[in-house]
């Protein structure tokens, strides 16, 4: 009875202090926001109505960053503070371990991660779908895509793979379009590469520059240059360009997966696609990790009090994020697996927090 007691009064605590880091947090990341876009929204005369929209779609990307630091936070705070009331003294007394007193603490921000895990990989991309948008139509921004990430299905046998699109002259660049036989989806039956494509709205076609269409048939292989290729096949307008091209922060867990598959099926790089994917949840878990790392930190006595738990939590997320940096420069150059680049960071984490627990068991 008195062990449900305290899991309540520690859960509470570390509850109520989570929400108010929440709250701070957010409010100074979106004070700090408005004061570097302020310039764009009086620029481009964004309507207040529309700034509102943008921060509150913007809110779900915000809380998904801080959580972890709010988590930390709140256990450095609860903990610590029971230390310095010399509680956490008369918790030891009457015979309870510190593996029973971080119980509570570790089984919440567990079910934290893993609700993290649903609200970072399907709700945020969502809500990252419209902050995009209004950045494109109303402050104008990314409306010229550069990268390797314009891809997207034409029809249910032809793959579409554009470098990069200019949205002004309405043309793209580096362009690879794909089909496949419908009877073996992955056996591909030809295709078109050219450095520059453009439509014609007249005509509604397409129109390829400087390429070579290659056809695939058993174990031979047709190849032909050319220098101009019409084809008026193609399913898509230069506005559908725009709509196709999405985002990795606009994607879904299940989307990312896909599209790294995909990737991999045409002969794509998808590295830096799993990262993301992989990333995604691993970050989703620091809640967990960090609040294995920290409790240990604060159930000794100190001076300092709030300032001593703020600077420790600053120097905690410092850390964590030097250490996910540093090993996704590895994995975007192949030297680390997407996997192991994405969970480096809580590896290491875990690792420390194990030491910390042994070392301060008694």
């Amino acid at each position: 009875m008195k062990l449900k007691i305290l899991d309540k009064y520690l859960i509470k605590q570390f509850l109520q202090i989570i929400l108010f880091g929440l709250l701070t947090f957010s409010l100074l990341f979106v004070l700090i926001d408005l004061l570097e876009n302020l310039d764009d929204f009086i620029d481009q005369d964004v309507p207040a109505l529309i700034v509102m929209k943008y921060y509150l779609v913007f809110l779900p990307e915000i809380l998904r960053l801080i959580i972890p630091v709010a988590v930390l936070l709140a256990a450095l705070f609860t903990s610590g503070r029971m230390a310095n009331l010399n509680e956490i003294i008369a918790i030891k007394s009457s015979g309870i371990s510190l593996y029973r007193y971080m119980a509570p603490f570790a089984a919440t921000a567990l079910i934290i991660s893993l609700l993290s895990v649903y609200f970072g990989g399907y709700i945020v991309p969502e809500a990252n779908k419209e902050k995009i948008y209004i950045e494109q139509n109303y402050m104008k921004k990314g409306l010229v895509f550069i990268g390797s990430n314009i891809f997207f299905q034409d029809t249910k046998n032809r793959i579409v793979t554009i470098n990069r699109y200019d949205v002004d002259d309405q043309q793209a660049y580096q362009i690879s379009i794909q089909n496949f036989d419908p009877q073996q989806t992955t056996k591909m039956i030809s295709r078109i590469d050219a450095l520059r494509m453009e439509y014609d709205s007249t005509k509604k076609i397409w129109t390829l520059y400087s390429g070579t269409q290659r056809t695939f048939r058993d174990t031979n292989e047709t190849y032909t240059k050319f220098t101009i290729y019409r084809i008026s096949d193609l399913h898509f307008k230069p506005e559908d360009v725009i709509k196709k091209q999405r985002k990795p922060e606009e994607m879904t867990l299940t989307e990312l997966k896909n599209f790294a598959s995909e990737q991999l099926k045409t002969g794509n790089d998808p590295t830096q696609i799993l990262i993301e994917y992989h990333s995604r949840i691993a970050f989703a878990f620091a809640s967990f990790v960090v609040v294995l790392f920290g409790i240990p930190i604060s159930t000794n006595k100190r001076r300092g009090g709030i300032a001593l738990q703020f600077g420790i939590n600053l120097g905690i997320t410092f850390i964590y994020l030097v250490f996910a940096k540093v090993s996704q420069a590895f994995g975007k150059n192949g030297v680390m697996n997407p996997m192991l680049t994405a969970w480096f960071s809580n590896i290491i984490f875990l690792c420390a927090a194990i030491y910390n627990i042994y070392r301060v068991r008694k």
